[in-house]
């Protein structure tokens, strides 16, 4: 078997990274975890990145690179409302399939606050310039319309937050969260879905002699 570039070794820490950060958060995640997802040592995972901070805002860039690779696709070549239903449905698909992306960007808030109420503006500095770019991927179908936009992001942290929260996917609060209640109510049973057979596997895992 063919040994990994440092660059392939770099891209498995990011996902790995991504995966172990998602469910613990930055201060509940060691480097040590994330080096045994990978299956590297500590020492060789800060030859690829010089700290934990930069893996973390590795991670996180990429977390959000690829949601707005998601909201770019989805619009592409619609403008108006056309591409706001195309982007609320593909985002709604993206947090049933892959629960990380949800679970990482909830990370990310609490861990720039964190930052902030410390005093280290960079850290929240570099990650806002990554929202940025979410941001005007939704502004450009709307013809840089800022108002849609921001209805739009808020509806998403709407459907964010449920989700975390785990309310059932029959709950009042559902109703009228785009791209429909019904679309939303499948991506919150996914998502229930995906992390009970998670869990399931988990368990058995660790019940096996």
């Amino acid at each position: 078997m063919a040994r990994m570039s440092a660059e392939e070794r770099r891209e498995s820490v990011v996902r790995a990274a991504m995966h172990e950060f998602a469910r613990g958060g930055y201060y509940g995640t060691s480097t040590e975890a994330i080096a045994k997802r990978v299956g590297v040592s500590q020492p060789y995972l800060f030859r690829l990145f010089p700290n934990k901070q930069a893996i973390f805002l590795a991670a996180t860039t990429r977390c959000m690179e690829e949601i707005r690779l998601v909201f770019e696709e989805a619009a592409k070549g619609l403008s108006g409302e056309e591409a706001l239903d195309a982007m609320g449905e593909a985002y709604g698909r993206l947090i049933a399939e892959q629960p990380d992306k949800l679970q990482m960007q909830l990370q990310v808030y609490v861990t720039v606050a964190a930052a902030e109420a410390a005093g280290e503006p960079e850290f929240g500095k570099l990650v806002r310039a990554g929202w940025m770019d979410l941001w005007d991927t939704v502004c450009a179908p709307l013809g840089g319309d800022n108002e849609r936009a921001g209805a739009f992001m808020a509806h998403g942290m709407l459907i964010n937050t449920l989700a975390a929260l785990g309310f059932p996917s029959d709950h009042r609060v559902w109703q009228g969260c785009w791209p429909s209640s019904g679309e939303a109510h499948e991506a919150h049973e996914a998502t229930e879905t995906t992390e009970t057979a998670e869990t399931t596997g988990s368990t058995q895992a660790a019940e096996r002699p």
